[in-house]
């Protein structure tokens, strides 16, 4: 494998950065996952404006323009062969001082590596998963945004590991309001009666890229979508749910804190949707290869 760092492409092995980097330090930095389907990285554009806008929301000044950005993760694709895989971008606040002071950073450093990702097993997607409601809440808007995609993901972990204790994959994180905000790396979707929900953005929800392309895909296949707060209750009594996100794609829940949901199948609307986004990801995104 290997690993552009700051303009070159270094072994597996020797792909490092400092110990006084401030991403490694602090958690001081911002991150996309992206994925490549067949020869194309998909939705590249839209990762790398939500990339700048994290780092606008953090003042980081970001070393490469965003053509430069989007061109070094194309290129680490095209160096590694990749045709479908996964893309982890990341910026860290760079070489700093043992103190917080950000200031104290000459200059970040963009890290691309393309391979591969697998978060759930195969039958998941055939089946469906169970998933629980944790105790730890999503960060406060006025704390560490949530539209952030900060490096700093010790919310979502401290959730996953709840997850985890419980025996599952995922888990759902509620707001400091008891509202439903997200998974721990992937938004959430239910449908009611024929009509989609997803809980809006102001509920701590991310701004996902794979959450806004199936959104446009149910409304062209004539869903009406709307984002209100959604509690558990709601997702209790929900005919379908599934789960979305870059590596996740679309999976569907069948189960949520020992409530079956539906019938406790995936529904046929998931499973629309799920066809419909596989052929968009076929179908369009950045050529990897000329």
């Amino acid at each position: 494998m290997k690993v552009f760092i700051d303009g070159q492409f270094y072994d597996e092995a020797n792909a490092k950065i400092s110990v006084f980097d401030h991403g490694l330090l602090y958690g001081d930095g911002i991150f996309e996952g992206i994925r490549a389907y067949n020869g194309r990285v998909f939705k590249l554009k839209e990762h790398i404006d939500r990339l700048f806008c994290s780092a606008k929301a953090i003042l980081l000044t970001m070393p490469m323009t965003h053509a430069e950005v989007s061109k070094a993760v194309v290129d680490t694709c095209r160096e590694n062969n990749i045709r479908d895989g996964y893309v982890r971008l990341v910026i860290t606040r760079g070489v700093g001082t043992l103190g917080l002071n950000p200031n104290k950073c000459k200059l970040a450093s963009v890290i691309v590596i393309a391979g591969t990702i697998q978060l759930y097993p195969e039958e998941m997607y055939q089946n469906g998963m169970a998933i629980v409601t944790v105790p730890t809440v999503r960060n406060l808007h006025s704390a560490v945004n949530p539209a952030i995609k900060s490096l700093n993901y010790l919310n979502n972990i401290l959730a996953k590991i709840e997850a985890n204790n419980a025996g599952v994959e995922e888990a759902i994180m509620l707001n400091s309001e008891g509202y439903v905000a997200e998974c721990t790396g992937d938004n959430i979707f239910i449908l009611k009666d024929g009509k989609m929900f997803t809980p809006p953005l102001s509920a701590g929800a991310l701004y996902g890229i794979t959450r806004a392309a199936v959104v446009e895909l149910a409304r062209q296949q004539g869903i009406e979508v709307t984002e209100p707060n959604l509690t558990r209750y709601d997702i209790f009594n929900a005919d379908e749910c599934f789960l979305t996100g870059t590596a996740a794609e679309i999976i569907p829940v069948t189960k949520v804190d020992g409530r079956i949901i539906g019938d406790g199948k995936p529904g046929a609307t998931t499973h629309r949707l799920i066809s419909a986004y596989r052929s968009l990801t076929k179908q369009s995104g950045e050529p990897i290869y000329p």
